[in-house]
């Protein structure tokens, strides 16, 4: 569900032309080393046009509950977050990570600002019920305020999203950086024609997975469930594109899967429905 409370500068979708808007969201590796940070923003800053960056931080929150005597638990790569675990969690995505992110895109001339879900009541969600698993304080998006984002990008501002949204009353909760680039493509592609691009560790859906050239340039649905079924297509990848198809079914103008140093190539591959 999306607020579409604006202000003057945001007009009707029905009522000016769309801009294009560029949404990255770039894994906790990328942001996490100084080297392919510094790679990362110089990449980002260069893309045409609106733009928005999602981040992750896994590793640095591990590596900082390590130190504090706090124990990760993962269950199928989602992080169980307990209070301890969100008090360090809030740390490293809403302050370190994020600010880091803020002050390399200022050094370079690029207005940044960093936002968690509560921030302006940009995101909201509500806290995961327990079925088999009790992910503690994680939170599955609700509600999407894309007027005070799509203000903000109307002033020359380039939001960057940490992977925390707030329950509106009172309570942060950690939610996966790949449904807040999702959920945040989805709603602003009212007001923008929207390219989601979702950067990891390969060039892009691999026909081989030992074969980091054997990029697939373009998936269909069809493809997509052709490569399900011969196993081409598996593990953490099919929640990812089926992210990737919810979205361009709900607005989003385009998909990319790329690795985030091909930024500049547009390669990788193409989602469409």
């Amino acid at each position: 569900m999306n607020n579409q409370n604006t202000t003057n500068l945001i007009s009707s979708p029905l009522e000016r032309v769309r801009e294009r808007l560029t949404l990255i969201k770039v894994g906790g590796k990328i942001v996490e080393e100084p080297a392919s940070l510094k790679q990362l923003l110089s990449d980002f800053s260069n893309i045409k046009g609106h733009k928005v960056l999602v981040h992750g931080g896994g590793r640095s929150a591990t590596a900082i509950a390590a130190k504090l005597g706090i124990e990760s638990q993962m269950v199928n790569g989602r992080r169980i977050t307990d209070e301890d675990m969100l008090k360090v969690v809030t740390m490293v995505y809403g302050g370190l990570v994020n600010k880091q992110i803020v002050a390399g895109l200022q050094a370079i001339g690029v207005n940044a600002l960093g936002l968690t879900g509560a921030d302006l009541n940009y995101m909201r969600s509500e806290k995961r019920p327990v079925t088999e698993v009790d992910y503690g304080f994680v939170g599955d998006v609700k509600e999407v305020n894309a007027g005070i984002l799509a203000d903000l990008i109307a002033k020359d501002v380039v939001p960057v999203l940490a992977p925390l949204t707030h329950d509106k009353i009172g309570n942060l909760l950690n939610t996966n950086a790949d449904t807040i680039a999702g959920e945040a493509a989805k709603a602003l592609s009212e007001y923008f024609d929207v390219t989601l691009v979702y950067c990891f560790e390969k060039k892009g859906v691999l026909l081989d997975e030992n074969d980091d050239e054997s990029v697939i340039s373009k998936l269909t649905p069809d493809l997509f469930e052709k490569y399900k079924v011969e196993g081409i297509i598996n593990g953490g990848m099919i929640p990812k594109l089926e992210n990737s198809f919810e979205a361009l079914n709900a607005g989003v103008k385009q998909v990319v899967i790329t690795r985030a140093d091909m930024l500049q190539f547009k390669t990788g591959t193409t989602i469409q429905l």
